[in-house]
């Protein structure tokens, strides 16, 4: 079962997370890491860069596998899950481009891609540590309410939640209606998973996904059934919890 542990505050939560990256990749230098985009985990990667630099802690043989993308949308457009992580991790710590696995959201055949995401995660052997954030509606990746546990990477059409929120990362408007994800499958098979919350608008499903059945309404409730799975919560995030 999960771990929950809750901090103080964000700053104090991202240290937490960075220190459990940087511990991954100092025991397997090879690691496999898939690492979710969005504004919850940007403080912990902005940590992990410097924890690098500072510690000697070298990135270079690390592989680096896309949790999701929205259809689409290029990786050179600021707001694509690639382009966010590039800007605060692949760059900063020069990992070259063949150590960086993530769905083309633009190819012509989004089930080929699926595909060959998979057969990359098969061929390594499996993802080391994943770190994902939750959504508003419970969504892991974009692994909306109502999915199949059982799935492997796969295209989504978008809760509306989902697509409403999204429009944040963006800076003009944006037709945001499928997404390629990984299963929740991939992510359960591996060898340790972060789930990160923090905010006081996250303390309602952060209720849901901690206190309620575990099912596929609230997709990231799977979490809690990880044996290496650590649920890490700043003290807003937590704050309905009992």
């Amino acid at each position: 079962m999960a771990m929950v542990s809750v901090f103080k505050n964000y700053e104090e939560l991202s240290v937490f997370a960075a220190e459990q990256i940087i511990s991954v990749v100092q025991q397997k230098p090879a690691a496999v890491l898939c690492l979710a985009a969005g504004n919850t985990p940007k403080l912990t990667y902005q940590k992990v860069v410097a924890l690098a630099k500072e510690r000697k802690v070298d990135f270079s043989a690390a592989i680096f596998i896309g949790l999701d993308e929205w259809i689409g949308i290029g990786p050179t457009i600021e707001g694509s899950c690639y382009n966010f992580l590039n800007e605060l991790l692949f760059a900063p710590l020069s990992i070259q481009l063949n150590h960086i696995h993530f769905f083309d959201a633009i190819e012509n055949d989004p089930e080929t891609e699926c595909l060959r995401i998979d057969n990359i995660i098969n061929v390594l052997g499996g993802i080391d540590l994943t770190l994902v954030g939750i959504g508003m509606n419970g969504h892991v990746g974009f692994n909306e309410p109502g999915f199949d546990p059982n799935l492997n990477a796969h295209v989504v059409v978008l809760d509306a939640v989902t697509s409403k929120v999204g429009q944040k990362y963006f800076k003009e408007n944006r037709e945001l209606t499928k997404g390629i994800t990984l299963g929740i499958a991939q992510i359960m098979a591996s060898g340790k998973v972060l789930l990160l919350a923090n905010g006081k608008n996250k303390a309602g499903i952060i209720h849901k996904t901690l206190q309620e059945n575990i099912a596929v309404s609230v997709p990231a409730s799977f979490i809690r059934e990880h044996p290496n799975g650590l649920i890490l919560l700043d003290e807003e995030a937590a704050s309905e919890l009992p």
